[in-house]
């Protein structure tokens, strides 16, 4: 028998142990259709945040779906190495304790490194345990494995020898505080205040000048050239003649090129090769030096003569006034841009001309988008338009940057000797070789992980279980990960990676905003599951939006569904004791009551839609579903009308279709009770997910919908005419001859239900149309007319006071500026509520 109180920490307390020491998460059984999901990898650097414990959650619902529906699933799980991130964390543990990275030396780093991974990964698993994910741990990765490792070498090779991968001299976005070149992923863009400083570019031996505009005057010491539109009237006649760079003194050639915008600025522009990308295009147009003129951490390097060893951000200021002073500065306009920073350290990013390695990406680019045009092996997005983002990305796409200044992470497989170059799977014979220091991005690595992580190219997972069934992922990592799974997997395996990718959005607070440790509104997964239980954050976070949506993350929420776990348990209890002498061997279905074959028929109704969007992964309509079924039809319904006429086969049948139907949403709460029952499997998960059965479809349902909805209505005529509990329904109608008891059960109408020619009082009555007939309902309620009055009267002045008292207190200027606003704003809405429930109070006594 259940406790008599729901404890979600009793109950979710040692399941997830069991379960994983059973093997009931364990994959491989052939005879069964194979099933394949890889964990969206956390990064080893802490704890897991509540967007993963979200698209983890969906998985996990999706898994053990399939897993009861008779599938072979594997649900793989991994980590990942999180180059930046991890090293980050690892070089300010070392700091603290006095020791400098590179005094350190790369191999003691790297084991600090694994230090850390260890630590932080066990602490990843626990809370994988704890929100109850049935992953795979025979089959564990991580993406510095040593047979991961071998996968990311072996692709590097292939592409480079492809001519897919090649090294190059060009700018790249560069991150001064990591010290590593970024992809364009990486950075995020964010409006800054700034200001165009307008300059003075002397023509040679002459007093007239070019006006040239630039947010970033301390790049001036790399300037090669001044750019002018070739059909621009006002200064084509200068093209071929030289300016003299301001402060520096030396000439520079006015050029000609289109990237001169006449109708922009002043039309005249500075082109620094080596640290502007479109001025990168210029200078190889016209075969201009490239200077760089800061060092990787953003200090000024030689090239800036005195202002040399200023941080870029003093130069300027030190700069601008020597500008001023030399009477080269025409003017200051102050602005507000957009400035790139980096998305780990949020420094800004720095245009910075670099040799480096990419991936050569417009031919990968273009297969992915033909292979979207095929529908039979085409990346399917839910919903639908994020296959719009992914294309667009695809189209517009650039050589990606791969090459990162790390230490931790997968080493570059190439290795120098003067001028040579050797890229290969081990080191080139012979001495005088140096391997490159850098590491390849992550998202390399995690690239590859629908089919690395199952031994790719040769193995038996590999062969059974790739491409992956489906993805969860929110829209913000489309172009991070699932674009470059995508032209991956085409590219490496002639197969798209997965053949579903669902989108979720973000996870926003209560009033729409981006959670972030500025505003102080995040929410940590674990702390909720200790509040308020893994099942109850599990069915919040599947349920309460749809696909692609954003969710507004609302703690009173989760309580509800709390609330809807305690009503199922308080049910289950209600069952258990009324089949406490259950012996039978197996369910039996016959001598079915009208009130019994509605319920089955609702619940084959409901698993019939529930199978049908769990196929669509849409969990809200699942969700909306099973809490209408279980809540009002079983709850509210079914179990009032079992105490009237009880079937224990039906109670048992209904109820255990209930657990295994909601099992996927809540593991631990339908295990608890899914083991007491007389008729049970080893565990829930291994039990077979209800299924639509023909057989359990019967027109009499309609009619016990017919006979709910009268109940309904007889109840609301009541409270609206404030009849007690002496009453009387007459009518002339079979069905409800048929099933008086029903009625007078459910509306405690004992001896009070007469037909029309056997009632004579002349009380007063009210009609109620039921198919298609009328019911008369007889009453009197003279006595309680005085009463209700009375009660009226009290909650007229109760509601007068506080509405006075609600209406001050919103009246202060300073409580309204300086309290709350989500106190102030709860304060407006019961203000609202209480005027309108005066309102209806006074019309019931016509004031």
């Amino acid at each position: 028998m259940l406790d008599t109180k729901y404890n979600h920490l009793e109950v979710e307390n040692g399941k997830y142990e069991n379960w994983n020491k059973a093997g009931y998460f364990n994959s491989g059984d052939l005879s069964k259709k194979p099933y394949c999901v890889v964990i969206p990898p956390p990064n080893v650097t802490g704890k897991l945040h509540l967007g993963h414990a979200w698209n983890t959650t969906i998985q996990d619902i999706m898994v053990r779906y399939k897993r009861m529906d008779g599938y072979d699933v594997l649900w793989l799980p991994g980590m990942d190495h999180a180059a930046i991130a991890t090293e980050a964390k690892v070089v300010k543990r070392l700091k603290d304790k006095g020791i400098d990275k590179y005094e350190y030396g790369r191999d003691k780093f790297l084991e600090a490194c694994w230090d850390w991974t260890r630590e932080f990964g066990g602490n990843i698993r626990e809370q994988w345990g704890k929100l109850g994910l049935s992953v795979d741990y025979t089959k564990e990765r991580f993406t510095l494995d040593e047979g991961l490792s071998e996968t990311v070498k072996k692709v590097f090779v292939d592409m480079y020898n492809d001519g897919l991968i090649y090294r190059g001299e060009r700018i790249i976005n560069w991150d001064p505080v990591a010290l590593t070149a970024l992809s364009n992923e990486e950075v995020i863009y964010k409006d800054d205040e700034g200001a165009f400083y307008h300059l003075k570019y002397f023509i040679e031996n002459s007093d007239e000048y070019l006006e040239v505009a630039t947010t970033r005057p301390e790049t001036l010491f790399g300037d090669t050239a001044v750019a002018v539109n070739p059909e621009d009237d006002r200064y084509k006649h200068l093209i071929g003649k030289n300016v003299v760079l301001p402060i520096v003194g030396k000439l520079i050639p006015i050029v000609g090129d289109e990237h001169a915008d006449p109708e922009f600025g002043t039309g005249v522009v500075k082109i620094t090769p080596a640290h502007d990308p479109n001025d990168f295009e210029v200078g190889n147009r016209h075969n201009l030096e490239r200077v760089v003129v800061m060092n990787p951490d953003a200090t000024m390097n030689e090239n800036a003569g005195i202002y040399k060893g200023l941080d870029r951000i003093e130069c300027r200021k030190k700069l601008v006034e020597d500008l001023k002073e030399q009477d080269l500065l025409i003017s200051i306009e102050p602005m507000v841009h957009s400035v790139g920073h980096s998305e780990r350290t949020d420094a800004v990013v720095e245009p910075y001309l670099s040799k480096q390695w990419f991936v050569k990406m417009r031919g990968l680019a273009d297969r992915v988008v033909e292979n979207q045009k095929n529908k039979d092996t085409k990346v399917n997005f839910v919903p639908t338009r994020y296959e719009k983002t992914m294309n667009h990305w695809m189209e517009i796409t650039y050589d990606w940057c791969i090459s990162r200044q790390l230490w931790w992470g997968h080493r570059i497989p190439a290795w120098y000797k003067g001028d040579e170059i050797y890229v290969g799977m081990e080191a080139p014979a012979g001495d005088g070789w140096v391997q490159d220091p850098d590491v390849l991005d992550t998202w390399f690595s995690s690239a590859l992980w629908p089919f690395s992580t199952l031994d790719y190219p040769n193995s038996k997972l590999y062969e059974r279980y790739y491409p992956n069934d489906f993805l969860v992922t929110g829209y913000d990592i489309i172009p991070f990960w699932v674009n470059r799974m995508t032209f991956q997997g085409l590219y490496l395996t002639g197969k798209r990676p997965f053949k579903d990718c669902i989108i979720h959005g973000l996870i926003r607070d209560k009033l729409g905003r981006k959670m972030s440790k500025s505003l102080g509104n995040g929410v940590d997964p674990m702390d909720v599951i200790a509040e308020s239980g893994a099942d109850s954050l599990r069915f919040y976070l599947s349920t309460a939006t749809a696909p692609g949506m954003d969710l507004r993350y609302d703690p009173d929420k989760v309580k509800s569904t709390w609330n809807f776990i305690n009503k199922l348990w308080n049910a289950s209890r209600f069952v258990l004791m009324n089949i406490e002498d259950f012996n039978d061997k197996e369910i039996k279905l016959d001598n079915l009551s009208i009130s019994d074959k509605w319920i089955l028929n609702r619940m084959n109704e409901t698993i019939k839609t529930v199978r049908k969007h769990m196929e669509k992964y849409e969990f809200h309509v699942v969700g909306t579903e099973l809490l209408n079924f279980v809540w009002d039809d079983f709850c509210d319904w079914y179990i009032e009308l079992s105490k009237i006429n009880k079937n224990e086969h039906v109670l048992l049948y209904v109820l255990t279709n209930i657990l295994k139907m909601l099992h996927p949403f809540m593991p631990f709460v339908t295990e608890e009770i899914y083991l007491k029952l007389p008729i049970h499997d080893e565990s829930i998960m291994i039990s077979k997910y209800p299924e639509y059965d023909k057989k359990l479809v019967f027109k009499e349902s309609k009619d016990m919908d017919n006979i709910i909805e009268l109940i309904k209505n007889v109840r609301k005529v009541k409270l609206e005419n404030n009849i007690g509990k002496e009453y009387f329904l007459v009518h002339n109608n079979e069905l409800l001859n048929n099933n008086q008891n029903i009625l007078e059960g459910m509306l405690k109408l004992k001896g009070n239900i007469y037909n029309k020619e056997n009632f004579n009082n002349k009380l007063k009555n009210i009609s109620i149309n039921f198919d298609k007939d009328i019911i008369n309902i007889y009453f009197d309620n003279s006595s309680n007319e005085a009463d209700e009055k009375n009660l009226l009267l009290k909650e007229k002045e109760r509601l007068e006071n506080s509405i006075e008292r609600r209406k001050k207190l919103l009246s202060n200027e300073n409580y309204v500026n300086k309290a709350p606003q989500n106190i102030v704003e709860s304060e407006r809405n019961s203000l609202e509520k209480e005027e309108n429930e005066l309102k209806l109070i006074k019309e019931r006594l016509n004031v």
